[in-house]
C-alpha cells in the first residue's frame, strides 16, 4: 500500500491468504526468522506440530506473492523477512477485522486496551 492509499473495509491480497499464511506473516512482522524459528512460533500458538510439508509449500507461495523475502544465511539455513508488500497485506487484514470488530465505543476501547498492553 503506498503512502497515498488507506486501509480500507476491505482486506486486499490478505483475503487470497489462508489464515495459516497471516499467520506466517504476522510472526514475520516481528522480526526476520529463519524456517525453524517460525515452525516453532507456529507450533507454539497452534499447540500442535506443523509438518515441514505444510510450512516450506506456504512460505514458498509467500515468497512468489512478493510478501515474503527469502534470503540465505548460510548454506542450509534461509531467512525470511516481510516485504513492504507483506507489511501492507497485515495491515490491511488487521483494519479488515478491526472494522468488523468495532461496533460501538466499548469495543474500540477494549481495543485500545489491547493495544497499549502490548506495548
Amino acid at each position: 500500500m503506498s503512502e497515498a492509499q488507506t486501509v480500507t473495509d476491505s482486506p486486499g491480497i490478505a483475503k487470497e491468504l489462508t489464515a495459516f499464511q497471516q499467520n506466517i506473516l504476522v510472526i514475520l512482522a516481528e522480526e526476520p526468522r529463519y524456517g525453524l524459528a517460525i515452525k516453532r512460533e507456529l507450533e507454539e500458538y497452534y499447540n500442535d506440530e506443523v509438518n515441514h510439508g505444510r510450512l516450506y509449500p506456504n512460505l514458498d507461495d509467500l515468497v512468489e506473492m512478493g510478501l515474503v523475502e527469502k534470503s540465505e544465511l548460510d548454506k542450509r539455513t534461509n531467512q525470511y523477512s516481510l516485504t513492504e508488500s507483506g507489511k501492507d497485506a497485515v495491515l490491511d487484514q488487521l483494519g479488515w477485522v478491526f472494522g468488523k470488530f468495532i461496533s460501538d465505543d466499548g469495543r474500540a476501547d477494549e481495543l485500545r486496551d489491547l493495544i497499549a498492553a502490548q506495548q
